[in-house]
């Protein structure tokens, strides 16, 4: 665990409160400061300034880079809020930095959670916990041991978007309700699909990778103990396609990780 530092400011008589987070990005601001914005344990999403990080001498700066979970203290402000202490719970920036792979996979799950929690101060604990495991198990590992980077961004992009009320359809059609298996993939339609309801261009989804699309939607790690390759690559693409799909627009990080694993 970090030390707690502060960082100084004048704030004053200005209320503050704690609440852990991780780090989702940064935008410099004026000489040395920057606006960190945050996916929190209790408050969602905060955007606050940390004040004067940027200068050398701040010993203050690493704990609030991207992919870091801290404990801070917050001060409430008129317009932004001003972090005030902070301290490091699990750098996951440092391993993170170390594997590109990793860190393109983490790049796009902390996109995601910015653009799924779209609104400010409101609470969203099963995200933020999503996050978090997702981070641990990207890092450590999962409760069933180590998994290929782009399973676990999948897993988390599946519930994620579920989260947020975009389950996608994996057992009967998503069009009609007919019962399944099927064997066709629809992003715009929301899932499989059957033959009837089947529109041009969906993607062929065997019955290998349906299966491991609902293992990863359920967080079944076990049952991903066995899965091929070109399962894997399979699942990926269509993760990929459902999840651009439903955001409206794509996620930026994506193709960087579709570079790397040949999606």
């Amino acid at each position: 665990m970090g030390r707690n530092v502060g960082l100084g400011s004048d704030n004053g008589a200005m209320p503050t409160y704690r609440d852990e987070a991780v780090v989702l990005r940064t935008h410099k601001l004026g000489e040395a400061d920057r606006i960190i914005t945050m996916l929190t344990r209790s408050h969602g999403k905060v955007r606050a300034v940390a004040k004067g990080v940027r200068r050398t001498s701040s010993k203050f700066g690493g704990r609030l880079e991207p992919f870091t979970h801290v404990d801070l203290q917050i001060a409430t402000g008129r317009t932004l809020d001003v972090i005030t202490q902070a301290v490091t719970l699990h750098p996951y920036a440092e391993p993170l930095g170390q594997d590109y792979e990793r860190y393109t996979t983490g790049e796009v799950m902390i996109e995601a959670a910015d653009r799924l929690v779209s609104e400010e101060g409101q609470p969203a604990l099963r995200q933020y916990q999503l996050l978090l495991g997702a981070l641990q198990a990207l890092t450590a590992g999962t409760s069933d041991g180590p998994r290929p980077p782009a399973m676990v961004m999948d897993a988390y992009l599946l519930r994620a978007i579920s989260l947020a009320g975009y389950a996608p359809s994996l057992s009967d059609c998503a069009r009609c309700g007919a019962v399944g298996p099927h064997d066709a993939f629809s992003p715009v339609l929301g899932g499989v699909v059957c033959r009837r309801c089947r529109p041009p261009g969906s993607a062929v989804a065997d019955a290998a990778v349906v299966a491991y699309l609902t293992a990863l939607l359920g967080g079944d790690w076990v049952a991903t103990r066995e899965v091929t390759p070109v399962t894997l690559r399979r699942g990926n693409g269509l993760v990929a396609s459902f999840v651009s799909w439903q955001l409206e627009r794509g996620l930026r990080t994506l193709r960087y990780v579709e570079r790397e694993t040949g999606v």
